[in-house]
Protein backbone atom coordinates (compact mmCIF):
# COMPACT_ATOMS: atom_id res chain seq x y z
CA UNK A 1 0.00 0.00 0.00
CA UNK A 2 1.24 3.43 -0.84
CA UNK A 3 1.16 6.52 1.33
CA UNK A 4 -1.46 8.01 -0.98
CA UNK A 5 -3.88 5.11 -0.43
CA UNK A 6 -3.32 5.31 3.33
CA UNK A 7 -4.07 9.04 3.29
CA UNK A 8 -7.23 8.50 1.26
CA UNK A 9 -8.45 5.79 3.62
CA UNK A 10 -7.70 7.95 6.63
CA UNK A 11 -9.49 10.91 5.10
CA UNK A 12 -12.57 8.79 4.35
CA UNK A 13 -12.66 7.43 7.91
CA UNK A 14 -12.30 10.92 9.40
CA UNK A 15 -15.02 12.27 7.11
CA UNK A 16 -17.39 9.44 8.03
CA UNK A 17 -16.63 9.80 11.73
CA UNK A 18 -17.17 13.57 11.55
CA UNK A 19 -20.50 13.13 9.75
CA UNK A 20 -21.62 10.55 12.31
CA UNK A 21 -20.63 12.83 15.19
CA UNK A 22 -22.45 15.83 13.69
CA UNK A 23 -25.54 13.70 13.05
CA UNK A 24 -25.57 12.45 16.62
CA UNK A 25 -25.10 16.00 17.95
CA UNK A 26 -28.03 17.24 15.83
CA UNK A 27 -30.22 14.36 17.07
CA UNK A 28 -29.30 15.09 20.68
CA UNK A 29 -30.07 18.79 20.21
CA UNK A 30 -33.44 18.07 18.59
CA UNK A 31 -34.27 15.61 21.38
CA UNK A 32 -33.71 18.37 23.93
CA UNK A 33 -37.14 20.00 24.49
CA UNK A 34 -35.58 23.38 25.23
CA UNK A 35 -33.69 23.51 21.92
CA UNK A 36 -36.60 22.05 19.93
CA UNK A 37 -38.96 24.62 21.48
CA UNK A 38 -36.55 27.47 20.69
CA UNK A 39 -36.26 26.34 17.07
CA UNK A 40 -40.05 26.04 16.78
CA UNK A 41 -40.54 29.52 18.26
CA UNK A 42 -37.94 30.93 15.84
CA UNK A 43 -39.80 29.41 12.88
CA UNK A 44 -43.14 30.72 14.20
CA UNK A 45 -41.66 34.20 14.66
CA UNK A 46 -40.28 34.11 11.13
CA UNK A 47 -43.70 33.14 9.76
CA UNK A 48 -45.43 35.91 11.72
CA UNK A 49 -42.87 38.48 10.56
CA UNK A 50 -43.39 37.38 6.98
CA UNK A 51 -47.18 37.68 7.33
CA UNK A 52 -46.84 41.11 8.96
CA UNK A 53 -44.52 42.25 6.18
CA UNK A 54 -47.00 41.14 3.49
CA UNK A 55 -49.86 42.88 5.32
CA UNK A 56 -47.83 46.10 5.63
CA UNK A 57 -46.88 46.01 1.96
CA UNK A 58 -50.50 45.36 1.04
CA UNK A 59 -51.65 48.31 3.14
CA UNK A 60 -49.13 50.52 1.37
CA UNK A 61 -50.31 49.15 -1.99
CA UNK A 62 -46.83 47.75 -2.68
CA UNK A 63 -46.18 44.36 -4.19
CA UNK A 64 -44.62 41.72 -1.97
CA UNK A 65 -42.00 39.24 -3.15
CA UNK A 66 -44.75 36.61 -3.40
CA UNK A 67 -46.89 38.91 -5.53
CA UNK A 68 -43.97 39.57 -7.86
CA UNK A 69 -43.19 35.86 -8.06
CA UNK A 70 -46.82 35.04 -8.94
CA UNK A 71 -46.86 37.82 -11.54
CA UNK A 72 -43.60 36.56 -13.01
CA UNK A 73 -45.04 33.04 -13.33
CA UNK A 74 -48.18 34.39 -15.00
CA UNK A 75 -46.14 36.48 -17.45
CA UNK A 76 -44.03 33.41 -18.30
CA UNK A 77 -47.18 31.38 -18.83
CA UNK A 78 -48.66 34.03 -21.13
CA UNK A 79 -45.35 34.29 -22.96
CA UNK A 80 -45.25 30.53 -23.54
CA UNK A 81 -48.85 30.54 -24.77
CA UNK A 82 -48.10 33.45 -27.09
CA UNK A 83 -45.08 31.61 -28.49
CA UNK A 84 -47.32 28.59 -29.13
CA UNK A 85 -49.84 30.78 -30.94
CA UNK A 86 -47.07 32.38 -33.02
CA UNK A 87 -45.75 28.94 -33.95
CA UNK A 88 -49.26 27.85 -34.97
CA UNK A 89 -49.73 30.98 -37.10
CA UNK A 90 -46.36 30.40 -38.76
CA UNK A 91 -47.32 26.80 -39.58
CA UNK A 92 -50.70 27.93 -40.91
CA UNK A 93 -49.05 30.62 -43.03
CA UNK A 94 -46.64 28.05 -44.47
CA UNK A 95 -49.53 25.70 -45.29
CA UNK A 96 -51.52 28.47 -46.95
CA UNK A 97 -48.50 29.55 -48.99
CA UNK A 98 -47.91 25.95 -50.08
CA UNK A 99 -51.59 25.50 -50.93
CA UNK A 100 -51.76 28.76 -52.87
CA UNK A 101 -48.69 27.81 -54.88
CA UNK A 102 -49.86 24.26 -55.47
CA UNK A 103 -53.37 25.17 -56.60
CA UNK A 104 -52.49 28.36 -58.45
CA UNK A 105 -54.92 30.52 -56.46
CA UNK A 106 -53.02 33.69 -57.35
CA UNK A 107 -53.33 33.03 -61.07
CA UNK A 108 -57.02 32.17 -60.72
CA UNK A 109 -57.70 35.36 -58.75
CA UNK A 110 -55.96 37.45 -61.42
CA UNK A 111 -58.03 35.76 -64.15
CA UNK A 112 -61.26 36.44 -62.22
CA UNK A 113 -60.29 40.09 -61.74
CA UNK A 114 -59.57 40.41 -65.48
CA UNK A 115 -62.95 38.88 -66.32
CA UNK A 116 -64.72 41.26 -63.91
CA UNK A 117 -62.98 44.23 -65.52
CA UNK A 118 -64.05 43.04 -68.98
CA UNK A 119 -67.65 42.54 -67.82
CA UNK A 120 -67.69 46.03 -66.29
CA UNK A 121 -66.56 47.51 -69.60
CA UNK A 122 -69.21 45.57 -71.52
CA UNK A 123 -71.97 46.64 -69.14
CA UNK A 124 -70.86 50.24 -69.39
CA UNK A 125 -70.89 50.03 -73.20
CA UNK A 126 -74.37 48.43 -73.20
CA UNK A 127 -75.68 51.12 -70.89
CA UNK A 128 -74.37 53.84 -73.18
CA UNK A 129 -75.85 52.10 -76.24
CA UNK A 130 -79.40 51.97 -74.84
CA UNK A 131 -81.69 54.58 -76.40
CA UNK A 132 -82.87 57.23 -73.94
CA UNK A 133 -80.68 55.99 -71.15
CA UNK A 134 -80.02 58.68 -68.59
CA UNK A 135 -76.49 59.82 -68.30
CA UNK A 136 -74.79 58.34 -65.30
CA UNK A 137 -74.39 60.75 -62.42
CA UNK A 138 -71.13 60.93 -60.56
CA UNK A 139 -71.34 59.61 -57.00
CA UNK A 140 -70.28 63.08 -55.81
CA UNK A 141 -73.27 64.66 -57.51
CA UNK A 142 -75.90 62.17 -56.40
CA UNK A 143 -78.61 63.51 -54.17
CA UNK A 144 -80.97 61.69 -51.94
CA UNK A 145 -84.62 61.91 -52.82
CA UNK A 146 -86.61 63.19 -49.92
CA UNK A 147 -90.26 62.29 -49.69
CA UNK A 148 -92.41 64.82 -48.03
Amino acid sequence: MSDYEDAEGLRERLTKQGEDTLGKLAEDLMANPLVAGAIQRAFDAREKASSAQEAALGALMLASAGDIERLTRRVRSVSQRLEGIEDGIDRLDERLAATATATGIDARMEAIEAQLAALTKELSALHKALPGAPKPVSSRQERLKVSG
